[in-house]
């Protein structure tokens, strides 16, 4: 499939091409019937202001982040947390959620390959197998779910529960309180 081995091709991955994973993106949801609705934009990656130029509050974004989660010396696992955009992954609750002996933030390389996306256009969804989805309760409680559609100069707004039936997520209670 195109895409499966760029990080064959590509020394660094600035040059990787989001606009398959963003083309992946919109033919999932096409096929899933959700109605969801684009949005362009100034190119921006931070959520804090990403949400500034959509207009709308922080809570009604998903921050995503790709985790390392070692379980045992052997094993280990590639997460993708997803939690509101104002709050913060809560890195014991993944560490009990997955019994592991450690969890910390992907290394930039990994994570890009494992989303397909550069840093701040990580999608909410996974399009390779060896990367796990876990959403927080709230992220598909929200009415209005807001994310960058894999570029930095377009975003994706649908519901929460759109989002959950399209994504299919691990659903569970892995954000912490906002960032201080």
């Amino acid at each position: 499939m195109p895409g499966d081995n760029a990080h064959d091709t590509y020394d660094t991955y600035d040059t990787y091409d989001t606009y398959d994973t963003y083309d992946r993106l919109i033919s999932l949801l096409d096929a899933s019937s959700v109605d969801y609705r684009l949005i362009d934009h100034a190119p921006e990656g931070t959520t804090d202001a990403v949400c500034a130029l959509r207009g709308h509050p922080a809570s009604e974004a998903a921050k995503c982040i790709v985790l390392r989660v070692k379980v045992d010396r052997r094993t280990t696992r590639n997460v993708l947390a997803v939690v509101p955009g104002d709050r913060r992954v809560d890195l014991d609750a993944i560490r009990a959620l997955y019994a592991a002996r450690y969890v910390g933030f992907s290394d930039a390389k990994t994570a890009e390959r494992l989303a397909r996306a550069i840093p701040g256009t990580v999608l909410p969804f996974s399009f390779d197998p060896e990367l796990e989805v876990v959403a927080d309760p709230d992220v598909v409680a929200r009415p209005r779910l807001y994310f960058n559609a894999a570029r930095l100069d377009r975003s994706l707004c649908l519901s929460g529960a759109d989002y959950e039936r399209s994504a299919k997520p691990r659903v569970e209670p892995i954000a912490g309180p906002a960032p201080e």
